[in-house]
């Protein structure tokens, strides 16, 4: 067998190591590509669950206005703590959860009380506040799949409101500022949203 002469055997050399190279550059890419697109999968899962669990804060929000308007019943005790001028039943550490005036938050000085009460139940604590329906009978599916991972819940805290020009002879009116919290169907994924809510004043000889 003829030797091949030494400027090929060189050339041959040079080709399989340019090879080499290129699949090593495709393979760089394809590992990138795909680390890539794991990415934004995940991106997409956290932004889908982040969703889920601002749309149950913001159901929980309308559950707290319904809540304070009067709730499943209207001539309930429950309902009765948020006639116009009434303090009662707004209490330093929101209430206990078993009671009638459960999240319901005296307004003090210094730490807002939703930064004092935990809403998210972490650590396996009991979470405060009140549960998505409690009052309202209002249902929200959760537990399974992409919905909630457990239901929403909120505070309510009675805040000073004063108008300019109002009747003094009359009882405030009543402005509370609410807190809720939503899940998604991770644990680790929450979301906070605040609203404040003015209750209108009952028309003269209602």
């Amino acid at each position: 067998m003829q030797a091949l002469p030494p400027q090929i055997d060189r050339q041959e050399g040079a080709v399989l190591l340019t090879a080499l190279f290129v699949l090593l550059a495709l393979m760089i890419l394809g590992v990138s590509a795909a680390r890539s697109a794991l990415s934004s999968e995940k991106s997409a899962r956290h932004e889908r669950d982040r969703q889920i669990a601002f749309a149950a804060a913001e159901a929980a929000l309308a559950d707290a206005e319904h809540d304070i308007e009067g709730g499943a019943d209207p001539a309930s005790e429950r309902a009765a703590l948020f006639a116009r001028g009434n303090a009662l039943g707004f209490v330093d550490g929101c209430g206990a959860q078993t009671e009638v005036n459960a999240g319901l938050c005296l307004h003090l000085a210094g730490q807002p009380a939703w930064q004092r009460v935990d809403l998210s139940g972490k650590d396996g604590a009991q979470a405060g506040g009140v549960a998505y329906g409690r009052f309202t009978g209002a249902q929200l599916p959760s537990g399974k799949g992409t919905l909630p991972l457990r239901a929403p819940r909120y505070l309510i805290e009675l805040l000073p409101h004063t108008q300019a020009g109002a009747d003094a002879a009359r009882p405030p009116a009543n402005f509370y500022r609410i807190t809720a919290i939503g899940f998604g169907a991770l644990d680790a994924t929450r979301v906070v949203l605040q609203a404040f809510y003015l209750k209108a004043a009952p028309e003269e000889g209602a």
